[in-house]
């Protein structure tokens, strides 16, 4: 440990898997016993080593000193009088972006209480930042479970997804990777150029994920290329509700069940969360009892209903009633779930 890291759990040995994930940046951070990701020098110094914040030939000698000493000592403080002195006001930009956020891990000491901080103060953090913790609070919740349909059904709640209705399912691929292969055909700049030619480039075939292939998704796990099926009985979707539960109760501390339905027909329905924000306008729409357009019901690719096994961890007035999640896609056949919706919408009995 560094001299100047702070104290927090002692250290697990590390998974077997240790590999899988890396661009999470765990394998940086520290795991306690008590579950809590404790942030160290080291995953604070990976923030300045980002390709914005690179020096450049033009960087001025106050931006590379500054830099200079920022990886040596990633909790310097810095202040406004010392960022004022780069001449480059992009550079400025980015540095207060990173500072602020490296600021809220410092003082909260774990990922966890940061990702807190951020949503319960409306704190603003690029949300590729979020992403960035949520991977890797995701990943310390699947220690040690060595389940192919539960890591890639975990993605959805860091990267958003590309839309595809089969008649076999619902078919999510990366965005991000579905793009490149669009783009380019997965070559790189050869596929560039093949592309600005016009040249015919193959169409985008990626390995949809079963049981019989689950482990390849191990070695490709940061490549984000394999597809997963959520459809209703599909075991992705399955796995999708055990990756929310355990999302719920490493916050939380609090057990629940979820289980895929497919219709709320509950005359007493009174309690529902969107896990993106279609889903919640579309679920807000039902449940007033508006009208919806054919097409806009259709993005509505998931139901689930959510129960509490004690009861007693529910607010009192909605004590024994379910809870109604909706997943869905928008009109360009995108997902992108928000997983701290689950977190601050739950009607638990104390406050998150």
């Amino acid at each position: 440990m560094e001299q100047n890291e702070q104290a927090g759990g002692a250290e697990l040995p590390p998974s077997l898997d240790a590999e899988f994930w890396l661009t999470s940046g765990y394998h940086l951070l520290r795991r306690g016993e008590d579950g809590r990701l404790y942030v160290t020098n080291e995953y604070l110094r990976a923030f300045f080593q980002r390709p914005e914040m690179a020096i450049v030939e033009e960087s001025c000698k106050s931006e590379q000193a500054l830099h200079a000493q920022l990886l040596e000592d990633p909790r310097q403080k810095v202040t406004a009088a010392r960022l004022a002195e780069l001449q480059d006001p992009d550079a400025r930009d980015n540095y207060q972006i990173v500072l602020d956020f490296r600021d809220v891990l410092i003082a909260e000491k774990t990922l966890e209480a940061a990702y807190l901080k951020i949503l319960r103060n409306a704190v603003t953090v690029p949300p590729l930042f979020i992403d960035q913790m949520v991977h890797a609070i995701l990943r310390t919740i699947l220690e040690g479970r060595n389940d192919a349909f539960r890591a890639r059904a975990a993605e959805l709640l860091f990267r958003s997804q590309k839309v595809s209705i089969q008649d076999s399912g619902i078919m999510l691929a990366d965005e991000e990777i579905v793009e490149m292969y669009t783009r380019d055909g997965g070559f790189g700049s050869l596929g560039k150029l093949l592309a600005d030619n016009a040249t015919p480039m193959r169409s985008v075939e990626l390995d949809v994920l079963s049981a019989e292939n689950a482990e390849i998704y191990w070695p490709r796990s940061d490549s984000f290329d394999t597809v997963i099926d959520v459809s209703f009985t599909r075991p992705g979707l399955d796995a999708l509700c055990r990756v929310l539960e355990a999302w719920v109760f490493h916050f939380l501390s609090v057990e629940v069940t979820i289980y895929p339905v497919q219709q709320i027909s509950d005359p007493k329905w009174s309690w529902h969360i969107g896990l993106d924000a279609e889903a919640n306008q579309i679920l807000n729409d039902l449940y007033n009892g508006e009208d919806i357009e054919e097409s806009r019901n259709a993005r509505l690719l998931s139901l689930f209903r959510l129960e509490f096994k004690d009861a007693g961890d529910m607010r009192p007035d909605l004590e024994g009633k379910p809870v109604y999640l909706g997943m869905a896609m928008t009109a360009d056949e995108l997902l992108k779930l928000k997983p701290q919706n689950l977190l601050m919408n739950l009607p638990i009995a104390r406050a998150v």
